[in-house]
Formats: structure tokens, C-alpha cells, sequence
């Protein structure tokens, strides 16, 4: 009896320190989002593309997608300034352990090759948005439009990794968007793609 009434408080002492470690990081995340209507942009971009794909002719797709321009525009500067203001930001704040659950605080006591930098991963997604949105390898709108979706998506499932975690994320992405992780990564542009393996598997020295 006593050994179980022991495991409970060590659960419930557990659930109590991860859910402030992780409202803290969304606190961090949101103070610098709070004047920024990035969500909303973002949902508005990928539920329009979902939209024009299924417009009957090709005509009014490429019509309907290019309303979005000024939107596209707004989301990629708003994903660089959300990256240069997390920039200044404390190391140790914006990293994120080498596990898919969320471990509270392991960041302090990890070795630094095993932590990966929130900050550089999001300097990675507003360089591909950027890339993607200025199209630097004149892609056709609705493949243009198919890759933007993808980077969204990716920067929507870092966001929650970083501030949730690893398992959360996925477990989001597919039930929000029906698509499974690696599925995205092999649908953001190559610039992407590259620079995030990279980040996942070098960890600290990215």
C-alpha cells in the first residue's frame, strides 16, 4: 500500500513539473507571437490551397491561389522576425532535448551534444519559407503552393515539439492535418529538407 501510494505521488509530482516546464515554454513561444496573427495566416494558406485544388478548372485554381500572395508575403516575414526575436533568447530557454517525450528541465543537465537549438531551427523554416514563397525554383503555382503547405506544417509541428514534444507533435500533425511527419519531410523544398536532417541529426551543432 505504501509502495503505491508512493509511485502515485511521484506521478502526480511528475505531471505537476511537467505541465509548468511546458507552460513556460509556450508562455516564451506566445510573448512572441502576441502581436503577430501567424496562426491565423497560416490556417488561412493552407485551408485556401485545400480550396483551389478542388476548384473545377485549372483557370479559377491558379486564380483563387494567387489571392493569397499578400498573405504568403506576411507569413514569411512574420516566421523571420519570430526568428530573429527568439534569437535573443537564452541558450538553455530555447533548447530541446534528445527525446521524443517530454523530460522536464533535461536540457540542464544533458550534454550539449545531445540538445538541439530552437533558434536555429527556426532561422531553418524562414529561410525555406522565404525560398519557397519567392519562388527561387520557379515552380508552377500548385506545386508552389504544395510545398508552402508542407513548410507550414513543419513549422506548426516544431512549435509544438518544441513547447510539448516530440510524440505531441506527430500525434498533432497527423490528427489535424492527416499527415504523418515523414510524409512532410519529403514535401518541403530540398532547401529545407536538408538543412532540417541536418539540425535533427547533429543536434547542438547546427
Amino acid at each position: 500500500m505504501d509502495f503505491a501510494l508512493t509511485l502515485l505521488a511521484i506521478a502526480v509530482a511528475w505531471h505537476l513539473m511537467r505541465s509548468r516546464y511546458q507552460r513556460a515554454r509556450i508562455s516564451l513561444l506566445g510573448r512572441h507571437l502576441a502581436n503577430m496573427k501567424l496562426e491565423r495566416h497560416m490556417e488561412t494558406l493552407t485551408q485556401g490551397y485545400t480550396r483551389a485544388i478542388h476548384e473545377d478548372s485549372e483557370s479559377r485554381q491558379l486564380q483563387v491561389l494567387d489571392t493569397f500572395t499578400q498573405t504568403e508575403n506576411v507569413v514569411a516575414a512574420n516566421v523571420q522576425t519570430l526568428a530573429d526575436a527568439m534569437q535573443k533568447e537564452s541558450e538553455r530557454d530555447t533548447a530541446m532535448g534528445p527525446f521524443a517525450f517530454c523530460v522536464p528541465y533535461v536540457e540542464r543537465v544533458a550534454p550539449e551534444a545531445a540538445l538541439r537549438d530552437f533558434r536555429a531551427l527556426l532561422h531553418i523554416h524562414a529561410a525555406g519559407l522565404r525560398a519557397v514563397i519567392g519562388n527561387d525554383a520557379g515552380l508552377d503555382p500548385k506545386t508552389r503552393a504544395f510545398h508552402i503547405a508542407a513548410e507550414l506544417y513543419l513549422l506548426q509541428h516544431s512549435c509544438h515539439w518544441f513547447c510539448k514534444s516530440r510524440a505531441v507533435a506527430d500525434a498533432r500533425l497527423l490528427m489535424r492535418h492527416k499527415v504523418e511527419h515523414k510524409k512532410v519531410i519529403e514535401s518541403v523544398s530540398a532547401l529545407t529538407r536538408s538543412s532540417y536532417t541536418k539540425w535533427v541529426e547533429n543536434s547542438h551543432t547546427q
